[in-house]
Formats: structure tokens, sequence, C-alpha cells
């Protein structure tokens, strides 16, 4: 069996060399195709048989996989290495010529969304198989819609304007170098590298590298302000006054093909069920021998008598592959792929962009997994989970490049599904120390990703509307310090500096509204692993279908085919059910 090693990943099967003639002729292929493409405008017409109609598709899904392939390798490259200056000007060519594309086959999309009669449009659904629901959810558009001109000038301005802004923000802060000390040595450290010391068993490390990362951040408030109020006033300038949407959060919703009232049934929900949370924060301050919690502590290793297990990287590949063995050898087969071909990046390096993400460019092409990895339990449970995204992909592979990928409240089920795989699999291996260690991990974690998600959102609301009204950054601090005490209560103390913390989350600026699919797709997971384990070996093959519909089907359509009504505030109650549950458990090992 082989050995797995912390690696870059191989990009040469989407670009060899970035400098060759070969790669100047993948971009002129590519604009050969969308030039091409232009001279269909002449022969759109609602009449139009189903035939040449899903011709015109198929070109649209050509063009899409050329760009996939050349626009994909700018973005990794630069994920790779955010201060090379050849990726950062790769990235800019490459944003500007999607931009240009996407100009010249925007005619279509507007002519679907605007100029076909309802009577003529179902007949051509009605003929286009899988793309069929894709095709409904543009015609939802229809109303937000701009004119051909107005559309252009949109898509160009906004890679020297939007994409600009987040390109200066990612640009800024994955520069930021931060310096701690530890045991007596000032060490300069990334912010991954820092976010390691939250977790430390000593409360003195905790609080500092906080600070360490909250003061950076205050430091450099003004600019990230100024980004982030730009990037709401273009999100609420376009979408409000100029298309008409009715709120910022709908603009996502509609985009998610996923209807206002799912959302605010989930938001609801994990607003009322913040004291179960609460409690666990409770019993853990008793675990640590704390009166009570501060900020600093949330993610302290609840058990810190027990040393903290350090996983080989070589040891952790293979367990997730077991974990999802258990479950389906089909999937444990898609995990392989991506180390098979190299499509990991796993090592740490200054520069290389923090997090983890799991990319996927083409239906034609093994999904990327960019992790961080340092040995800790953490990492595993994150390399489970962009595995997740990656056989979420594949499963779907057969799908159209314009709907393999599931929209995003959906896009977080199979990873969170792999993660409780993982937990199910460990908890068999190990003592009622490590599983009380692991259990409060856990708990750690469906708080981050479900509950500390969902009131990002509702931060999201209300600093859209506030700064749709004209603010300051200190009035958008307030509003995001009065969220964090509602949400953690009494149960823990919170300090004013962490009234900045809301400038140190990406997606505020990358994807307005994103962070609620983080939540909608963990309370999912959790529905779906709890009928896995009433059903057993009957239920995979509905998780497999699930997956495989990609983002063909609306997800309150697909789930309802399956027996999950998630409009409802029942079905979201549930997963928080199993979350008592898991605090109960806890509460019993201590």
């Amino acid at each position: 069996m082989s050995e797995y090693k912390l690696a870059k990943w191989d990009l040469t099967e989407l670009v060899k060399d970035p400098k060759s003639p070969a790669f100047q002729k993948q971009i002129t292929d590519l604009e050969v195709l969308a030039k091409k493409f232009e001279k269909v405008k002449s022969e759109l017409n609602p009449k139009m048989s189903s035939k040449k109609f899903m011709n015109i598709l198929h070109e649209i899904e050509e063009i899409s996989e050329k760009m996939g392939r050349i626009g994909g390798y700018a973005s990794l490259s630069y994920s790779a290495d955010t201060q090379s200056d050849e990726a950062t000007s790769l990235m800019t060519r490459m944003s500007k010529l999607g931009s240009e594309i996407s100009n010249k086959i925007l005619f279509f999309d507007l002519w679907w969304k605007t100029q076909v009669d309802d009577k003529n449009a179902k007949r051509l659904i009605k003929d286009s198989g899988e793309l069929s629901e894709y095709l409904s959810h543009k015609r939802l558009f229809a109303k937000y819609a701009l004119s051909e001109p107005e559309e252009k000038i949109i898509n160009t301005l906004d890679v020297t304007g939007i994409s600009a802004l987040v390109k200066i923000c990612d640009k800024m802060t994955s520069a930021y170098e931060y310096k701690m000390n530890v045991g007596g040595k000032t060490k300069k450290m990334t912010r991954e590298e820092i976010t390691n010391y939250i977790r430390n068993t000593n409360p003195k490390i905790r609080e500092t590298a906080y600070k360490t990362i909250l003061t950076k951040y205050t430091e450099n408030k003004g600019v990230l302000g100024e980004i982030y109020q730009n990037i709401v006033l273009n999100w609420k300038d376009e979408g409000i006054e100029i298309r008409g949407y009715k709120s910022p959060i709908s603009m996502r919703n509609i985009g998610n093909d996923i209807d206002d009232k799912t959302i605010e049934s989930l938001l609801t929900v994990c607003r009322k069920n913040s004291p179960v949370f609460q409690k666990f924060f409770t019993q853990k301050a008793k675990m640590l021998k704390m009166k009570k919690l501060r900020r600093y502590d949330l993610y302290a290793p609840a058990a810190s008598n027990i040393k903290e297990k350090n996983y080989q990287y070589d040891k952790s590949v293979k367990l997730v592959f077991e974990s999802l063995k258990r479950f389906s050898p089909k999937l444990e087969e898609f995990a392989k792929k991506v180390f098979n071909e190299k499509h990991v990046d796993s090592s740490i390096r200054m520069g290389k962009r923090d997090g983890a993400f799991c990319s996927t460019l083409t239906p034609k092409i093994t999904p990327y997994v960019l992790v961080n990895f340092t040995g800790k339990t953490r990492d595993v449970f994150t390399l489970a989970h962009e595995l997740g995204h990656a056989i979420h992909s594949q499963t779907a592979q057969d799908r159209s490049i314009l709907v393999q990928d599931a929209s995003l409240p959906l896009s977080e089920t199979a990873s969170t599904f792999s993660e409780l795989l993982l937990y199910d699999n460990l908890s068999d291996k190990i003592t009622d120390d490590e599983k009380k260690i692991m259990l409060s991990e856990k708990i750690d974690d469906l708080y981050a990703t479900i509950m500390r998600q969902a009131f990002f959102t509702i931060f999201e609301v209300a600093a859209h509307e506030q700064i749709g009204k004209g603010t300051t950054v200190d009035e958008i601090s307030k509003t995001y310090i009065q969220n964090l005490k509602e949400q953690l209560g009494d149960s823990v103390i919170v300090s004013e500096d962490f009234a900045i913390e809301w400038s140190c989350i990406p997606h505020f600026y990358h994807t307005p509204f994103y962070c609620y699919a983080y939540s909608f797709g963990n309370l999912l997971a959790l529905s779906l692993f709890q009928r896995y384990k009433k059903e057993g070996d009957d239920f995979v093959p509905s998780y497999i279908n699930i997956l495989a519909a990609g983002g063909s089907k609306k997800p309150e359509k697909l789930l309802a085919e399956y027996g999950f009504d998630i409009g409802s505030q029942k079905f979201w109650q549930e997963g928080f059910n199993y979350i008592e549950s898991q605090v109960k458990d806890l509460s019993a090992l201590n």
C-alpha cells in the first residue's frame, strides 16, 4: 500500500506550462469557440427545434469546460502561492479573459431569460432532460436581468471592481505575518500556524494567539472596513437598486435556488437553539476547571490533562479512506482518485492560501483539494471534509458542467457526512479519555459550523442593512459584538477585542451570505446520518442518489423525494436534537 506524503499538487493536467505556445493555443481555441458562438445570435428563435436548442447548450458546455481548465489553473496556482507576481498576473489575465468570454456568450442567457415566451420555454424545457430544472431556474432571473449592453458593462467592470477588491483583501491578509512568543522565543507565523495556538492547553497562550490575530486586523481595520463596505454597497447597488431583488440575502437565496422561507426557518431554529451550545460551554468550563469560559477559550481542548494525539499524514489519509469504505467502497475509490492523480496540496508554506478548499473545475477532471496539514485531530477531519466535497463532485461527474455542482446549501452535505463517518470509525478505536476529547471537539465543530455560521449570516443581514444606510467600521463592530453576546449568552465572557472579528472572515468578502450553507449542510448531514443509523446499508443508494443529482434539482424538491421537508422548522430541529444528545453523551463521560 502506497505511503502518502505531504506535497504540492500537480496542475500539469490543466496546463503543462503557462509560458508555452501550447497554453497560448488553449486560450486561442477558447476564443475561437466563443467567437463562433456569437453567430448563434442571428439564429435564435423561440420556435426553434429542441434539437437545435440542445446543440446550442452543448456549445456552452464546451466553452465552460475549456474556460474551467485554464481559469482553474490560474486560480489554483495563485492559491498555492499568493505572493507570486507571476501567479497574480496570470490570475488577473484569466479573470479578464473569463469576463470577455462571458460577455461573448451572454446574449443567449439574456435571450432565454427575457425573450422566450412561456409556451415555447415549457416546450424546450420539457425536452432538455437533466437541464430542465437548470433552465427553469434561469427563467426565475428574468425579472432581475438587464439589457445585454448593461450586463456586459457589469461583467467588465467587475474584474477591476469587486473582484479586484477581493483580490487586494486576499493579498493583504495572506501576507500578514504574526509574531508570537512561544517557549521564550519570538516566532513568525502564518494565520494557519498561529490558529493552532487558539486550541492550546494554556489559557494565556490561547489569549495571546487571539489577541495577536485580532490586533493585526484592528491595525488594518480602516482599509479592511473600506473594502468590506464597498463590497456591500456594490451588492446593494447592483442587486437591489439596479436589478430589483427584494433583499440582499434574497439574491443569494435565488442564486442557490432555495426559497426565502427555507432559510428563514433554518435561521429561526438556529437562533432558538443557542441554549444547546450554551449548556455545552458551561459544561466545558467545568471540564477545564474554570468558573466560566472566556471567548478565548471556546476551542480549548476540553481535557487538558490528556495529551492531544498527533496524527501522521499517511495514517490520516488511510483513516479517512477506511471510514468511507465502511459506508461505501465506491466513495473510497473517489477519494483515492484525488490522491492517485496528485490533486492534493497539503504542505504548509509561506504565501500559500490559508484554510482548506476543494475545487471542481469540470466534470471531466478529478477535483483538486487544498489543506494545510499540521497533524492535529481537526486536520484529519478537515481532510475528510474536503474529500467529501471531491466525492460529491465525482458522484455527479456524469452530469453536464452546467448542473454538476450542487447549489451552495447542498454543497456542504457530503463534506459533513464524511466527517461523521470518520468520527463513527474513530470512536470505535479509542479509549473513553480519547473519546471525551473527540466528542468535545466534535461539538466544538458543530458549534463552529452550525451555530456560528448561522449567527454570521444574521450579522451579515444586519451589516448590509447598516452599511446601506451609511455607517462606520466601529458601528459594524458594535453590531458584531452584540451578535456574539446573543449567541453565547451568559455561558461565555466576551471581551471587546472580539468586536473586530468580523473583518477576519473571508466569506464576508468573497461570497456574501455564503455562511448559512454550512449550517444548512451540517444540519442536513446530521439528519441523513440519523437515517443511515436507522436503515444501515439500505440507506446507501439513497445517499449516493442525492449526491449524484448535483445541481440538477431544486433542493426542496430533491430532498422531498427522500422524505425531508426542509421548509419546516421541525426538520431543522431534528438536527439540533442530535446535537443535544451528543452534549448529554459528553456529560455522561465526565
